[in-house]
């Protein structure tokens, strides 16, 4: 009896491991020279595509300019054992993001555990390192910081919210204060999008252990001011995410902004001045960037615009509009204050290149310092990770 238990646990235990039936194939398979095949057993299936960032995004003309689109999907051909396949030509090192499509649906690769989620899309990762920037995103042989999931209590937003905190290897005995970074998302993303999607953690352990970054306490923030933490992780349940959410970019996060940077200054051993603080984020996170930066020209040293949404919005009654008001005064008046960096990065053919061509055509009106850094492609992840990596060795030298 007692064998018979154990052979039932194993068999509960082992479920979901293979034992040899059928095709056995691996998906991604990368290749010595960087081409990937992708395979999936579907022997049933009629039709098999694969969509991804690997693969050249559609151009689309708007209005006199050129963006970037989700690529077409490519076909994979089926062989006689039922095993559907395609393979790349040689791929650039890159972190990679895939879907199958099969029979119109769309799904992540069955036979590649690594996925990721960001807003209410799954994607299959791959990752080809190989360079200088894109080893950054891997896990070396290096100290490693540690990433906490930190409750905090903002009385502005009237709830107990969530942030990601970063800090660096050595933190926990070393006794010193150290320099601060805020580090923000874009719309519809969360707490979890930089670490995760981002590879911040990773970028930030590589470049410290380089000596081209400071060690340094990074704050990722959730930039839903509605929201406790991340969907799923909240009071709330397991809610579909969602993009659309209240509050997102109406003046009541830019007004909750300090509630965090207390809570970290009380909680952290931080350097508690304008030079040892920098914020930064990406499209949505880059305007509440540029509006909590100017609306509080003392707090911080080091500014990051990344794909950044930079113009004002139009007023919400019920939100605060004040925030929004007097962009180009309030940028003046930040300027004014002499930051030690102001720095803009956008991709060639991103929806917001033309905002962020028209703000740099007004700092250069006024003779306003900044750094600039123009890339390829659109309003992309890889762009934004590239950021993340050119901004942070800039940081409190």
């Amino acid at each position: 009896m007692a064998v018979l238990c154990l052979m039932g646990m194993a068999a509960h235990a082992q479920q979901n491991l293979s034992w040899g039936q059928g095709p056995q194939v691996a998906s991604p398979d990368v290749h010595a020279d960087n081409t990937v095949t992708f395979n999936l057993v579907a022997p049933e299936a009629q039709k098999v595509q694969i969509t991804g960032d690997f693969l050249p995004p559609k151009k689309v003309e708007f209005q006199g300019n050129t963006y970037e689109t989700t690529p077409d999907p490519v076909d994979l051909v089926k062989d006689d054992k039922g095993v559907w396949s395609y393979t790349t030509g040689p791929l650039k090192p890159e972190l990679y993001t895939y879907n199958m499509i099969v029979d119109g649906v769309k799904i992540i690769d069955p036979l590649n555990v690594y996925n990721i989620r960001d807003i209410n899309n799954l994607f299959s990762v791959l990752l080809i390192g190989g360079d200088a920037r894109t080893d950054l995103y891997k896990v070396n042989k290096v100290a490693h910081g540690t990433v906490s999931k930190v409750w905090y209590e903002s009385p502005t937003a009237g709830l107990t919210r969530r942030c990601t905190v970063y800090t660096p290897a050595g933190y926990e005995t070393s006794g010193k204060d150290y320099p601060v970074f805020y580090l923000l998302h874009g719309i519809g993303g969360d707490e979890n999008a930089w670490s995760e999607l981002g590879r911040a953690a990773q970028i930030m352990d590589n470049l410290i252990a380089q000596g081209k970054a400071e060690p340094m306490i990074l704050v990722m923030t959730n930039g839903n001011i509605s929201e406790e933490a991340c969907p799923g992780e909240t009071s709330n349940g397991f809610r579909v995410p969602t993009m659309s959410l209240p509050k997102t970019m109406e003046g009541s996060f830019e007004t909750a902004f300090p509630d965090v940077v207390k809570f970290i200054e009380k909680t952290y051993r931080v350097k508690k001045d304008k030079a040892h603080r920098a914020i930064a984020g990406l499209s949505m996170g880059g305007f509440h960037s540029l509006f909590v930066s100017i609306n509080n020209p003392d707090m911080f040293g080091y500014i990051g615009l990344f794909s950044a949404a930079v113009d004002q919005q139009q007023a919400d009654p019920n939100g605060h509009p004040e925030i929004y008001a007097d962009r180009n005064g309030k940028i003046d008046g930040l300027f004014a204050k002499k930051p030690n960096l102001f720095w803009i990065g956008i991709g060639k053919t991103d929806f917001l290149y033309k905002n962020n061509t028209d703000l740099r055509a007004y700092l250069d009106s006024k003779h306003h310092k900044y750094t600039y850094l123009e890339t390829e492609g659109g309003h992309i992840w890889r762009n934004w990770r590239i950021y993340l990596s050119e901004f942070t060795p800039l940081l409190f030298k």
